[in-house]
């Protein structure tokens, strides 16, 4: 059985074609394009290149293209998709308005090159759909609540990544294959031995935080959009309600150019005033600019907060996950993260953060009681593995 999983970006087309013959896995073959103008060239010259490596002789020998989609009305959880679907992600459209509609896009040319090929999508929302209803819930009207208004959290395929794979480290068997079956089983695969609790610290230009029980999510930074949790990018993160008005109002502009200045030109990049990039940023603090310090700091600060939010709902923890951009390559924002927490057990080994970049390893001193993990993410296995689950179990 052969999955290829396509990473579609507005401008962008990525994608890993994964065999899973003879009870294996094995990744054939992965390649992308950036600035793309023509998408079904782009398509095109995907299958091009797949044939060309020999990873596929036609397009038929796809079982399944996978999408790593984000939100949809009413819909979470591994979907094959048809038109009733695609509505839904456009009905959502303004919630993940950089994803969304290229998704939407992507996936329609996708059916149009390959009708016989089964497109199955997994919703980032999908892992938290388990999370007590507690922290899905905002404290807004029912009519509010009926159409949607609550917390759905994002980075589902590398939560569940991480869950897996931390699991499989501190040799827990049983919590392994229990987050590998979470969408079978809803998290009610029974554990052989104490609860494990891990903090998966998703680090990049898009960022979430997760507390994990026994492999299933019990809530997470993200809220109702991207745009929410810690500051990103060039996303605002968590906003007080009255913010948006009080602006609108004051400036004097409309609630959609707020919008464009939240999501555009806030998080690292409206605290540095310089970049969204958070190399530019570490560049420049390292340079003595202020702002650039200010807005590691405060980085670092929403981080610390989340990881504390975790740690008190789990009763402490087990082990701290580092993935993603910067969380697999950032050994100064580790170090500032886990700074002074070691009468809370946490305590990184200097030699070892500082070597570690885009590597699995472990990065706890001995004597922590904590591990601390750094885990490079594989959102497209997960996505890959599911859709594999979806045809045999449909």
């Amino acid at each position: 059985m052969k999955i290829l999983v396509a990473n579609i970006g507005s401008t962008s087309l990525k994608w890993r074609l994964f065999d899973f013959s003879n009870n294996a896995e094995r990744l054939l073959h992965k390649g992308g394009f950036e600035r793309v103008s023509d998408y079904p060239k782009a398509i095109e010259d995907c299958l091009a290149e797949l044939k060309q490596a020999n990873a596929i002789q036609s397009e038929t020998e796809l079982s399944a293209v996978g999408f790593k989609t984000v939100i949809a009305k009413d819909i979470t959880g591994c979907v094959r998709f048809d038109e009733r679907v695609l509505q839904a992600m456009a009905d959502y459209n303004g919630l993940a308005p950089a994803h969304n509609p290229p998704y939407i896009t992507g996936i329609k040319l996708f059916a149009q090159r390959m009708p016989g090929v089964p497109l199955i999508g997994l919703f980032e929302t999908a892992f938290h759909q388990f999370a007590p209803e507690a922290v899905q819930r905002y404290a807004v009207p029912e009519a509010w609540r009926q159409i949607g208004v609550r917390r759905w959290g994002f980075h589902g395929a590398s939560h569940k990544f991480m869950a897996e794979r931390s699991a499989e480290l501190l040799c827990r068997a049983d919590v392994a294959e229990r987050a590998r079956q979470l969408y079978v089983n809803h998290g009610t695969t029974p554990i052989s031995r104490e609860p494990l609790r891990v903090i998966s610290c998703h680090l990049g230009g898009s960022t979430s935080i997760t507390g994990i029980l026994n492999g299933v999510s019990i809530g997470t930074s993200m809220g109702m959009s991207p745009q929410s949790g810690l500051p990103q990018n060039n996303r605002v993160g968590d906003l007080d309600a009255e913010a948006l008005p009080y602006a609108v109002k004051t400036l004097g502009i409309t609630v959609e150019e707020a919008q464009r200045q939240l999501t555009r030109e806030g998080g690292l990049k409206g605290l540095s005033g310089l970049s969204n990039d958070i190399r530019d940023i570490g560049e420049a603090a390292l340079q003595g600019n202020p702002q650039a310090k200010l807005a590691l700091e405060t980085y670092v600060a929403s981080a610390r907060h989340w990881l504390g939010s975790y740690f008190l709902q789990l009763n402490g923890t087990d082990a701290i996950v580092f993935t993603a951009g910067i969380g697999e390559n950032r050994a100064d924002m580790r170090a500032a993260i886990c700074a002074n927490l070691e009468n809370l057990g946490i305590k990184l080994d200097p030699v070892k953060n500082q070597g570690t970049r885009a590597v699995e390893a472990i990065i706890s001193s001995a004597d922590s009681q904590v591990k601390i993990f750094v885990i490079p993410t594989n959102e497209e296995l997960v996505v890959a593995r599911e859709a594999k689950r979806f045809l045999e179990t449909k």
